[in-house]
């Protein structure tokens, strides 16, 4: 058996939200893990398009993140984003 050089390996308490909601473009079937792990940012799984992002307020903010990170439109990701304001 190989021998693996670990750069971490941790266990970690996590809170994970799910949710679902359609928007006028799409449906979203949302995991959201909060930890300490990511610096306040939280771990956003979209389970419809097996994509993934950390996202904080400033990521928000960013021009284009949403739509590169889950290979949306900008529609889609305009209804993302007020979602997510709510709860980043």
């Amino acid at each position: 058996m190989e021998k693996f050089d670990f750069l971490y390996n941790d266990l970690v308490d996590t809170k994970t939200r799910f949710v679902s909601f359609v928007g006028s473009e799409i449906r979203y079937d949302l995991a959201i893990v909060m930890t300490d792990r990511f610096y306040g940012k939280k771990l956003i799984l979209d389970m419809q398009s097996n994509r993934f992002a950390i996202i904080g307020p400033d990521d928000l903010d960013e021009e284009g993140y949403l739509e590169h990170a889950f290979q949306i439109s900008a529609e889609e990701a305009e209804e993302l984003h007020l979602f997510l304001t709510e709860i980043v």
